[in-house]
């Protein structure tokens, strides 16, 4: 996910996003802790997602960004 994509979503979109991806780190912090994880990078993938999600979201909040 770019964060151009990200700018182009409504806010609820930003929101369900965030927390489907929170969910997902999650669950993949539970593979990587039982051995079941079965691809290691998408952890990584994740937490970038999430922070490119928050920066955005940070960035409209100040008003830094117009949509």
């Amino acid at each position: 996910m770019k964060a151009k994509d990200i700018r182009v979503m409504d806010s609820a979109a930003r929101k369900k996003e965030l927390h489907e991806l929170l969910r997902e780190q999650f669950n993949l912090r539970m593979q990587n802790a039982t051995g079941q994880m079965a691809n290691t990078t998408r952890l990584r993938q994740v937490r970038h997602d999430i922070a490119r999600i928050r920066t955005v979201m940070s960035e409209i909040k100040r008003g830094g960004v117009e949509v």
